[in-house]
């Protein structure tokens, strides 16, 4: 792990995570200040939004500056006070989910913020893993959907839809039946989801695409255009995982490409994937794909936790290592903005709420305790103080003093 290159004294460091907790800090990102959705319904160059932090962060920033350790203090309050997703689950209460996203769309709205909105309550979610849960069935789940909707109105909100719905069928964890029902419901749901949130004026909504080191494009693209993505702005990449920037960035451009080949009638199976000479793929982009990135799908990729980019186990320690599951030694990654200097990446996003964990990584053994780690992590969705020192520490770019 690496300090910071620049020093912050530690009367700086207790004010800036003091302010934190006092609530003075802003929750309006200094990520891009002019502009909104445009009229292609793209984010456009909008300033992100920064919802309020975990609570636990809170105590973990107070306990800090309590201990003298006002440098990690800071740290931890500059990851929270950063642009990041909103997640939203089901609760049983339609009726709380609407209020819940009316309230933050109204506040990004004040602050003239763009919101980013992680929708997370798909039946089956995670294969009934780590993060199970999710809507009980079909019809609870689009009527989640229309209170969703109802919630955000006429206002601005970019929507991550589903975090491994597409990537991770209910075929894909062994759950479907013969006839593959459950597989087929998971499309009708996103399509669903789809039509009622892309209806919405100021919404821009991305699909599900996994990630590089996940799906080759040939297998990713036909589940994307089955789950309606010429009828929304595009895919996300990355949510929740480690895959380095550059490798995302070329990705994106296969699948988009790809997308915008099979709609004009192309064999998805004809596609350069990630695994191809990058030469013989860009000619074949150049033959085969229009070079107007207006024409193509966009992306967003998620950059919280990629800084050091994935974790590579150590060669046959664990039965199953798990290198998407609180991996060590990770850092942040590149600051959320919608100016990433590509015309096909709408935004890098800090989709993944950094310092939260991933869920109790056993790595195929009988645990209790993450044997990578030595210690017993946090169920998925809590907060893992370890985790988050570590991502300050090690994020690159390295945090601002």
């Amino acid at each position: 792990m690496h300090r910071r290159r620049r020093g912050i004294t530690a009367g700086a460091g207790a004010a800036a995570a003091l302010a934190l907790i006092a609530g003075t800090t802003g929750t309006a990102g200094a990520a891009d200040r002019s502009g909104g959705v445009g009229e292609d319904r793209g984010p456009g160059r909008a300033r992100l939004y920064v919802p309020p932090a975990n609570p636990d962060a809170y105590t973990q920033i107070r306990g800090l500056v309590e201990e003298g350790r006002y440098r990690d203090a800071a740290g931890i309050a500059r990851m929270v006070t950063t642009p990041q997703a909103v997640w939203l689950n089901g609760n049983g209460d339609d009726s709380r989910i609407r209020r819940e996203v009316a309230r933050i769309v109204r506040d990004a709205a004040r602050r003239h913020a763009l919101p980013v909105l992680a929708l997370y309550n798909v039946p089956g979610r995670d294969c009934s893993q780590y993060s199970a849960g999710g809507a009980a069935n079909t019809a609870e789940y689009t009527a989640w959907i229309d209170e969703v909707a109802a919630g955000i109105g006429g206002k601005r909100a970019l929507v991550v839809l589903e975090p491994d719905s597409l990537a991770l069928l209910p075929s894909d964890c062994g759950q479907d039946d013969d006839e593959g029902t459950l597989t087929a419901a998971r499309y009708a749901e996103i399509e669903y989801a789809v039509d009622t949130l892309a209806a919405r004026p100021g919404t821009s909504v991305y699909l599900d695409a996994g990630h590089s080191g996940w799906h080759s494009v040939n297998s990713i693209v036909p589940r994307l255009a089955e789950a309606g993505v010429d009828r929304t702005r595009g895919f996300f990449l990355n949510a929740s995982n480690y895959r380095a920037d550059g490798e995302l960035a070329w990705y994106g451009k296969l699948v988009s490409g790809c997308l915008e080949y099979a709609r004009g009638g192309g064999d998805p199976a004809s596609c350069p994937n990630q695994w191809w000479d990058r030469n013989d793929a860009q000619a074949w982009l150049d033959e085969n794909v229009t070079a107007d990135p207006a024409d193509q799908p966009h992306f967003v990729t998620d950059t919280s936790r990629n800084g050091k980019g994935p974790w590579t186990p150590p060669t046959d320690q664990y039965p199953d290592p798990q290198d998407w599951c609180n991996p060590p030694d990770r850092g942040l990654g590149e600051r959320p903005t919608t100016r990433t200097g590509d015309p096909l990446n709408d935004a890098r996003l800090w989709i993944k709420v950094p310092g939260e964990s991933d869920g109790l990584c056993l790595r195929g053994t009988e645990g209790p305790e993450d044997p990578a780690r030595g210690t017993v992590a946090p169920p998925a969705g809590q907060w893992f103080p370890e985790q988050a020192l570590e991502l300050v520490r090690n994020a690159e770019p390295p945090l601002r003093p």
